[in-house]
Formats: structure tokens, C-alpha cells, sequence
């Protein structure tokens, strides 16, 4: 029997197991959390990714390893690469861990991309203010997710604060200050490329965030489809200069009718969460097939989806339950402010049905503000925001 290692216990491992309950995998998590919520389902070696014994137990109990999320140290995967196969590859990993690199290949590749200059030190900054422009964003390089390690910088007198905020990160990882874009929309390609090189996406998904996370996605978005196919190009693009195995996402921001690419997630995502319940195969089991040299699945949808994320904890899960497509998902996890304990899935035959659905839920579970945007697209699936 194949036993999957996954470096991270969080709920991407979590729904990965589950997911590949049914193909007779067996898995091992590796995570220095003794809470990590896959440990549930699944056995846990609990240690830190840097610890080469622990390293050394966890190759020699898998056949194949992989990631719950891409903040390992890519020395760790590498010294794994060398004595087990790993997907994606370590080269991935470390491209996707720094957004100067991911940037930069952006721009090799010939995607669209803000402008963006790499900050060291307070007076590159100001250097970097000139050439990026204001309003910008400086970001850490390295080990910032779901908005963290960000300063939105408005004006110039907020460059003090923003290297007060972020300045000591310099030295550790470097910084990068991004140009603030007044996008229309925010959508990501989902996709899966396998050990053959066989590309597949899933439906461009348009999603919403709040304070920096995802708050709801649904899909298949509603974009022309010159768009469409645009964006899967630069996602092909992506995945075929990194030589890339298994499910990532390409986040990109549409304006008007030009896309900039924002970054690479180099693992399952939650904007393709609405796979599990909406498409053919999701995006956990094609990933786990990706890994393992299986033939993919189709990635066609079934009908249209909405996921809604619950942050900090979970709201009355009947509420979905009592929803003809409602699909319910807790990650096991102890409620806690910005937290991601869970999530749900409407899924729809046709737009109007999942409009009048996700009306109901936001009523009965006071999360009118959370669906009204899906709600607002639904009604009218233009290109404008």
C-alpha cells in the first residue's frame, strides 16, 4: 500500500487524506504542531521540518512526499528530494516562498505583473516609492500569507511607518515594495499537471477576500472568455518553466481587460475548495494523482458553486444541511479570532438556484455581507466590479 507524506497537519492535509481514503492511500504528516488538525484522521510525526532525524524517519516511512503549505525550508525538502521523490519540487517551493523570485519569473515569462522593486534597506525604500509609485504595498519576501506581513503605504508620509512595521524583516528575508493595483476583480486558475506533464485547470474561480482572507469563491467565474483562456495560458506558463507536479494556483487580478498576475500558491488552494463537491474530481484527489503518476480526472464542474470560508469559528452547520446542495466541512480546529475552522459549499444547477440558495443561508446565518457579493455577480455576470 503507498503511504503520501505531507509536510504540514493543517486542513489542506486534512481534506488530501480524505480525499485519497477511497484510492487505498495511506499517509504520515510531518508538523511541529502537536494539534495539527489532520492528526485526526491521519498518524503525525510531530517534530520541527529542520530536524534530519526526524526528516530521515519520515523518507523512510513514505513513498512520496508533499505539502500542506509552502512555507517549509526549502533545504529541508531538498535534503528530502535526495533520498525521496517530492512534488512540486524543491525548486518550486523556494521560487514560490519569495516574491521577488515569483515576480521575477513572472516577468520572464512574459505575464502582466505590478510594478515591484526589491527593498533592503530605509533609503531603498524611498528609492523604490519613485520608481513603484504611491499608494503601494511593501511586503516581507518570505513567510507572508492571508494578508500578514503587509503595510499599505497611501502617501509618502507613511513610508516611516511602514519601515517601522517592517524594516527588521529586511535583514532576515528582504522586502519587496509592491504597486497598489485598483483592480476590478480577483480570480485564480486552479490547476493540476502530472508527472507526464498532462495540464489541466479547473474553471476560473472569482473570489473575495476579507482583511486579507478569502471570505467566499465561486465558479465556474463569469469572464469573457478570451479572458479565460489568458489567464489559463499564463498558469500553463508557469507550470511548464517549473517543471511542476500536482495542484497549484495562479492568483491574478483582473483590470479591465488586462489580468497582473499577484502570486503562485505551489499546493492545493482554497479558492478550489468547491472542486470537492462541484467539480468531477477535486482538487485534492488530482493532486494526489498528480504525485503519484496516475492518470488525472476530468475538471469539468458539476453545475455552479459558491464556498464560504468560516473564519475565527463556525456558525449553525443545519443551516447548510438544510440546503438541497449545502456541503459542510469543519476542520476539527478550536475556534480562534482570523482563524480558517472550516468551510461550506453551495452547489447549483443554474445561477438563479444558487443566487436564491446563498440569499437563504446569508439570512439565516446573518452573513448577508459575506454572500451579498457572490449574490451581486450571480444577478448580473458582467465584467465590471
Amino acid at each position: 500500500m503507498t503511504t503520501i507524506g505531507i509536510l504540514g497537519g493543517g486542513q489542506l492535509a486534512r481534506m488530501m487524506a480524505l480525499a485519497g481514503a477511497p484510492l487505498g492511500l495511506r499517509f504520515l504528516v510531518m508538523d511541529s504542531a502537536a494539534d495539527a488538525c489532520a492528526a485526526q484522521f491521519v498518524p503525525l510525526l510531530g517534530a520541527d521540518y529542520r530536524d534530519e532525524t526526524a526528516l530521515a524517519e519520515f523518507a523512510r516511512r513514505v513513498d512520496v512526499v508533499t505539502f500542506d503549505f509552502e512555507n517549509v525550508p526549502a533545504e529541508s525538502a531538498q535534503w528530502l528530494a535526495e533520498r525521496v521523490p517530492v512534488f512540486p519540487s524543491p525548486r518550486a517551493l523556494a521560487v514560490a516562498q519569495d516574491r521577488l523570485a515569483e515576480k521575477s519569473l513572472f516577468r520572464e515569462l512574459g505575464i502582466g505583473v505590478p510594478a515591484f522593486a526589491a527593498v533592503d534597506t530605509r533609503a531603498q525604500l524611498d528609492q523604490a516609492a519613485q520608481r513603484v509609485g504611491i499608494p503601494a504595498i511593501l511586503k516581507t519576501r518570505r513567510l507572508g500569507y492571508d494578508g500578514k506581513g503587509q503595510f499599505r503605504i497611501k502617501t509618502v508620509a507613511d513610508l516611516d511607518a511602514a519601515w517601522a512595521a517592517l524594516g527588521a524583516q529586511a535583514e532576515r528575508g528582504g522586502l519587496i515594495l509592491e504597486a497598489f493595483v485598483p483592480f476590478d476583480r480577483e480570480v485564480s486558475v486552479v490547476a493540476v499537471r502530472g508527472r507526464d506533464g498532462e495540464f489541466r485547470t479547473w474553471p476560473l474561480t472569482e473570489n473575495w477576500h476579507d482583511h486579507g482572507v478569502l471570505s467566499a469563491s465561486l465558479a465556474p467565474a463569469a469572464v469573457d472568455a478570451a479572458l479565460a483562456e489568458n489567464a489559463i495560458a499564463a498558469a500553463r506558463r508557469v507550470a511548464e518553466s517549473l517543471d511542476y507536479v500536482g495542484v497549484f494556483a495562479l492568483e491574478l487580478f483582473v483590470c479591465a481587460s488586462q489580468l497582473l498576475a499577484n502570486e503562485i500558491a505551489p499546493r492545493v488552494h482554497n479558492s478550489g475548495h468547491w472542486s470537492i463537491e462541484g467539480a468531477v474530481v477535486s482538487q485534492f484527489e488530482n493532486h494526489l494523482r498528480a504525485v503519484l503518476g496516475l492518470p488525472l480526472g476530468s475538471t469539468a464542474a458539476r453545475g455552479v458553486a459558491c464556498m464560504l470560508n468560516w473564519i475565527g469559528e463556525l456558525p449553525d452547520l443545519r443551516v447548510l444541511l438544510a440546503e438541497p446542495g449545502g456541503h459542510w466541512h469543519d476542520y476539527g480546529k478550536s475556534p480562534r479570532d482570523g482563524r480558517k475552522v472550516g468551510h461550506a459549499t453551495l452547489v447549483a444547477d443554474t445561477p438563479s438556484a444558487l443566487m436564491e440558495a446563498l440569499r437563504r443561508v446569508g439570512v439565516a446565518l446573518g452573513r448577508e455581507a459575506q454572500v451579498a457579493p457572490a449574490i451581486d455577480r450571480l444577478a448580473s455576470p458582467t465584467l465590471s466590479p
